[in-house]
């Protein structure tokens, strides 16, 4: 059987707007990777949003996965964003197979 080892799994939606300032902060806590996705619509607790190119309130979804270490540092340097500016942080156990690369 293959081996696996447990990581976080790290998921935030920000305006890509923002999107510069949380891939440098996923690179400032040592975590080694990351991929950014389009988010087209969602609905929160402020109702539905869609992207809005003009108005550049488009999102983007930044995932990575890292040590339980470098998560709850990547954590506490977003932190003051996650009110200030809507980011939505998420994060949760995975097993991963070659954790040492993560």
């Amino acid at each position: 059987m293959v081996e696996t080892v447990i990581r976080k799994r790290i998921e935030i939606l920000a305006d890509t707007a923002q999107v510069r300032r949380v891939t440098s902060a996923i690179d400032s806590a040592g975590i080694t990777g990351w991929t950014i996705l389009p988010v087209s619509a969602g609905k929160g607790r402020d109702g539905l949003w869609h992207e809005e190119h003009v108005t550049s309130t488009d999102k983007s979804l930044v995932l990575t996965v890292a040590s339980q270490d470098r998560a709850a540092a990547l954590a506490a340097a977003l932190a003051p964003l996650l009110s200030s500016h809507g980011l939505l942080l998420t994060m949760w156990d995975v097993e991963v197979i070659r954790g040492d690369r993560f």
